[in-house]
C-alpha cells in the first residue's frame, strides 16, 4: 500500500513533478526564444553600427581628402618662399655690393676729373699770373 503523507501518494509526487519539470521545459523555452531574439537584435544592432562607423569613414574621408590636399599645397607654397626668403639676403647682398662698386667707380671718376680740371685750373693760372707778371712787367711807353 501506498504511503501516505498527509494525503500525498507517490503518484501525486510523480506528477507533481511532471508538471514541474514540463513548466521548467516551457518556461526555459520562451527563455531560449527571448534570448534568440536579443541575440538577432544585438546582431542588427551590431551590423547598424558597423555600417555607419563604414559611412562615417567614408564621410570623414571625403571631408580630409582636401585639407590633407591644401595642406601639400601650402606646404609646397612655403617652401618655395622659404628658398625664396632664403636669397633675398643673398640677392640685396650682391645688388649692394655691385651698387657700391658703381659709386666707388663713379667717385674714382669724380675724383680724377676733378683732379684734371684742378690741375688745368692751375697751368691756366699760371700762365694768367705770367701774363699779367709780364704785363706789369712791361713798361708804359
Amino acid at each position: 500500500m501506498p504511503s501516505e503523507n498527509n494525503g500525498v501518494t507517490k503518484q501525486d509526487l510523480r506528477d507533481l513533478k511532471e508538471e514541474i519539470v514540463h513548466q521548467f521545459h516551457v518556461i526555459s523555452e520562451g527563455v531560449v526564444s527571448q534570448v534568440k531574439l536579443v541575440a538577432e537584435g544585438v546582431a542588427n544592432v551590431n551590423e547598424k553600427l558597423d555600417r555607419r562607423s563604414d559611412e562615417l569613414k567614408s564621410e570623414i574621408d571625403n571631408k580630409t581628402q582636401p585639407i590633407a590636399q591644401a595642406v601639400l599645397a601650402l606646404s609646397g607654397k612655403v617652401s618655395a618662399l622659404d628658398d625664396k626668403v632664403d636669397r633675398i639676403p643673398k640677392e640685396l647682398k650682391m645688388e649692394i655690393q655691385e651698387t657700391r662698386q658703381e659709386v666707388l667707380a663713379g667717385i674714382k671718376f669724380s675724383y680724377a676729373e676733378l683732379d684734371r680740371r684742378l690741375t688745368v685750373l692751375e697751368k691756366e693760372f699760371i700762365e694768367l699770373k705770367n701774363r699779367v707778371q709780364k704785363m706789369e712787367g712791361r713798361q708804359i711807353s
